[in-house]
């Protein structure tokens, strides 16, 4: 099938490579333009711009849909699919209606939950067990398309968000060319989304990362999973405010005022929490500083209990 391409961050690459490997014709990738980096500012290319220019496929960066450039460019290209996944613009109807075929989208969720732009990180915030990908066609509402083809996966209880967007990026791509392949035959499935159920992912903010010691532990554990690798749950230990990488959820109780320091060792930061529970900070980053073990910044930063 001769399809355009549209992808931005790392989690689309297995998606383009499962597409380049099935033998379909990649006509073109379209992404986001190149952006500053790193202290100096270098303009850096996205993934899915290295993984096109690998392959050899003409890659397409317009700053803007609506002005009728991008749709002549698709419609020179004469694409029969369009594919996006994390894309990171909302295609205009005229956009979404050029391809005969459609166009399709890649979504980290089981929708109709967590419509929008952060489902992995807040299936790991609200301590779901389960999440997987969605196949669906695009339509004018964000997220609200048919489904084509969905597949589920369990969340671990100490994986991370970085760690799940790598898993779903694998699944979404496998379930990608089955569903491409079903679609060249004719035989895909349209399965409306019940709107009722739909639930919505926003993008993050700083808003979400002070830790709150009055929330259980397990609640604490959850933020410190979803809010990596941006913008990190947050603390302030004995006056240093400091970034939480990694924590684990301690099976013993407590009597303690939450908040309250009950261990500061080489065994890490043991802190009380609501509800009688016991979180331990295992590694973290104070301002200005780099991310290490608990320990070790207690070697520099001692805490009394």
């Amino acid at each position: 099938m001769r399809i355009l391409f549209m992808g931005t961050p790392d989690f689309a690459v297995p998606s383009l490579e499962g597409l380049v490997e099935a033998g379909h014709c990649v006509c073109g990738v379209f992404t986001q333009p190149d952006k500053p980096k790193n202290r100096g500012m270098k303009l850096l290319p996205p993934p899915v711009k290295v993984c096109a220019q690998h392959h050899n496929i003409p890659v397409y960066q317009p700053v803007k849909l609506r002005d009728g450039t991008a749709l002549a460019l698709i419609q020179a290209l004469a694409p029969e699919l369009i594919v996006v996944a994390a894309y990171g613009r909302i295609l205009p109807d005229d956009i979404l209606a050029a391809p005969p075929v459609g166009c399709i989208n890649v979504h980290s969720s089981l929708l109709p939950a967590y419509r929008g732009a952060a489902p992995i990180n807040w299936a790991v915030l609200n301590g779901d067990r389960e999440t997987g990908v969605t196949i669906m066609h695009m339509a004018h509402d964000l997220d609200a398309g048919d489904i084509i083809a969905q597949r589920s996966t369990e969340i671990g209880p100490d994986e991370t968000a970085p760690e799940l967007y790598d898993r779903l990026a694998r699944l979404g791509a496998e379930l990608l060319v089955e569903a491409v392949a079903d679609l060249a035959a004719g035989t895909a499935r349209r399965t409306p989304q019940d709107h009722s159920r739909a639930t919505l992912a926003p993008m993050l903010s700083k808003e979400l990362s002070a830790m709150d010691f009055t929330r259980p532990a397990g609640q604490l554990h959850n933020q410190v999973r979803g809010l990596l690798p941006w913008p990190a749950a947050v603390t302030t230990l004995n006056g240093n405010r400091c970034k939480v990488f990694s924590t684990t959820i301690l099976e013993t109780g407590t009597d303690a005022a939450p908040g309250t320091i009950l261990r500061a060792d080489k065994a890490g930061i043991d802190v009380a929490c609501g509800g009688g529970t016991v979180l331990r900070i295992d590694q973290l980053q104070p301002d200005g500083g780099k991310r290490m073990k608990a320990a070790d910044y207690l070697r520099g930063h001692p805490i009394p209990v």
